[in-house]
């Protein structure tokens, strides 16, 4: 039986990880701090201290991590992301669900919120009143270790949120700065008058112009203006304070410590205020992303942090890490552009914007990874650059009005049935809300509509990453047509697309379209192809044929070329195409979601039925005899 290592060795290896991260971590706050060696002080005995708490079954865990640090690259990786009141009642009742999990090939679980609230509206769990304790309906931390330790049976590691822009008013540091602790007043940007809050508001946008307008509000209690990005009861914090950054690599610590293997780091983009900016992608973003990594690979290091950046097309690699944080910052980040392009090919039928676009996004370090997702718990902002659409000869604005329309259903032959949210009118910009399954057209019947959900994740798992599927996708849960019943929910349409998991009483899943199968097929086909390893760069290809986007990975075992009509029309990919990608040289091409059976052609084209798509290699001659 093993033993758990002697002080001895502990020590030895909680002082070989300070000598490997040190630099960098003085390298981020000096770019940040005036005193850098002071707060780099602080954050080692923060992360001496979390690693000294660290459980026996973690520390193995960080053992083999360390040994295997692409684990979450290999295409065997599958995610999943849901509410755990809604999917499972509690989080005990998301342990009793693992089975549902297991059979479609999650290995990372993304529950929701689940920190303490503040009550009242906390904008889905965002408003984070205590960062160590649970929400009391789903369960307390202990059984969140529990939880974590029943999915590191089943091969799940678990990412949980850690909002790192603001606290709820009522967080213990907001309190304490109301009851006029100078300390803690600290914590947060407040002002006096409206002076200063109004130069800042000259190049401010509005996140949410409908219900929170404006970045500042007046707080009674504590007889000033505080910083409010997103709502009146989530503040701000200042990250120019290195008390901040301390107190968060604490937290970073306990949550890592509770068998968390994710750490989502939302609204990161907006840590870093300057004024006459605004206030987004600011390159201290990226140093302070850095510095709380850093204190991750000395006390925790099987953890990795994602980045919840959605952001234009050219912020975003950044998030990732380039120049001097190539491959320092985060792990993981969101291709949110490759979900906006994937809903506009749908609507237009047409590729070449798309890959346009996504050709123009750099590949990302090679020990990172994308989550790719069709949908996720958020509206769709309709980000199409201006820059992108003109060198195809659109214009920006008038794709963007053309996409929010189509996808609110209000445009002539449109099969979507979204809703607008956040209508703003003095912009134009009018975003969605709405279940994948209803935004592709089941919910309006059309035939096409299922074969458009096992598509859209065909596209997102066959570009490497990390796929990540939402709640009810795999089985085409429609809008909830009860959303706004909750009165904490009424003003917020985006509870339409994340209705409660519909379990029958002998815990099946209903799935009246037939998209479960195929979707486990599919991801099982996935884990099979060492070709979409994270490691290997997704390249887009110029359309082969109008509506395809053809995807290629130049992988050591040959070429993967991903095919995806977007179309609901039968679509013919030239041969040429394909031999001009490295495949049929000499060999049959197969396509392995097919069966791995030879490619469907017709003469001299590959056949790609409507709303189809194919996984492309060649034949290996030393398999087939």
């Amino acid at each position: 039986m093993s033993q758990a290592p002697g002080a001895g060795y502990r020590q030895d290896v909680l002082d070989a990880r300070v000598e490997r991260w040190l630099p960098d971590l003085r390298e981020a706050l000096a770019l940040v701090y005036d005193d850098p060696d002071a707060v780099a002080d602080r954050l080692l005995a923060v992360a001496a201290a979390g690693y000294a708490d660290r459980p026996d079954d973690l520390h193995r865990l960080d053992l083999r991590r360390s040994l295997a640090p692409d684990w979450f690259q290999r295409p065997g990786t599958v995610g999943y992301a849901a509410y755990a009141d809604r999917f499972g009642g509690t989080l005990a009742g998301v342990g009793e669900r693992v089975g549902h999990l297991r059979d479609l090939g999650v290995t990372y679980l993304h529950l929701m919120p689940l920190l303490e609230p503040r009550p009242g509206p906390d904008d889905g769990g965002y408003a984070v009143a205590d960062h160590r304790r649970v929400r009391a309906d789903l369960g307390t931390v202990d059984d969140l270790r529990d939880l974590t330790r029943l999915l590191r049976t089943e091969g799940i590691s678990l990412c949980l949120d850690l909002v790192v822009n603001h606290v709820a008013r009522e967080h213990p540091w907001a309190a304490a700065a109301r009851a006029g602790d100078p300390r803690y007043q600290a914590y947060f940007r407040t002002y006096p008058d409206r002076t200063e809050p109004d130069r800042w508001e000259e190049t401010l946008p509005e996140v949410f112009p409908d219900f929170a307008p404006g970045s500042f509000t007046f707080d009674d209690e504590l007889g000033a203006w505080v910083w409010t990005t997103f709502n009146a009861w989530q503040w701000d914090l200042d990250w120019s304070n290195p008390d901040v950054l301390v107190e968060m690599a604490d937290i970073v610590c306990f949550l890592a410590n509770t068998g968390a293997e994710v750490l989502r780091l939302d609204a990161i983009a907006f840590l870093w205020k300057r004024l006459g900016t605004d206030c987004q992608n600011q390159p201290e973003v990226h140093a302070l992303t850095q510095a709380l990594r850093c204190v991750a690979r000395i006390a925790c290091p099987a953890v990795v942090f994602l980045a919840e950046a959605i952001v234009g097309p050219q912020d975003l690699p950044a998030y990732l890490g380039r120049g001097r944080h190539h491959g320092k910052v985060s792990d993981l980040a969101y291709h949110n552009a490759l979900m906006v392009h994937l809903w506009s090919m749908l609507a237009s039928g047409d590729t070449t914007l798309s890959s346009h676009a996504l050709q123009q996004l750099p590949s990302p370090p090679a020990s990172t990874a994308w989550i790719t997702y069709a949908r996720c718990h958020d509206d769709i902002g309709w980000a199409i650059d201006d820059e992108d659409a003109a060198a195809v000869g659109l214009s920006g604005q008038a794709h963007r009005r053309f996409l929010a329309d189509w996808y609110d259903g209000t445009h002539p032959g449109s099969w979507s049935r979204g809703l607008v949210f956040q209508h703003h009118p003095e912009t134009g910009d009018k975003r969605t809300s709405g279940s994948l399954a209803s935004l592709a057209g089941v919910e309006a019947g059309d035939p096409y509509g299922p074969d458009r959900v096992v598509l859209l994740h065909a596209v997102v798992a066959g570009w490497g990453g990390v796929p990540v599927l939402w709640m009810g996708d795999e089985v085409a849960l429609l809008n909830d047509p009860a959303w706004a019943e909750d009165p904490a929910h009424a003003e917020d349409n985006r509870w339409a697309h994340r209705p409660p998991m519909p379990w029958a009483p002998d815990g099946s899943l209903p799935d009246p379209y037939g998209v479960l199968p195929r979707l486990r097929d599919l991801l099982a086909t996935r884990a099979r192809l060492p070709h979409l390893h994270a490691a290997t760069s997704a390249e887009v290809l110029d359309p082969p044929a109008p509506g395809v986007l053809a995807v290629l990975r130049r992988h050591p075992l040959g070429a993967f070329v991903g095919l995806y009509n977007m179309t609901a029309e039968q679509r013919h990919v030239p041969w040429s195409a394909l031999h001009a990608a490295g495949l049929g040289h000499g060999v049959a091409v197969l396509d392995h979601l097919a069966g791995g059976r030879p490619v469907r052609s017709e003469g001299d084209h590959v056949v790609l039925p409507p709303c189809g798509a194919s996984w492309l290699t060649d034949e290996d001659p030393t398999l087939s005899h």
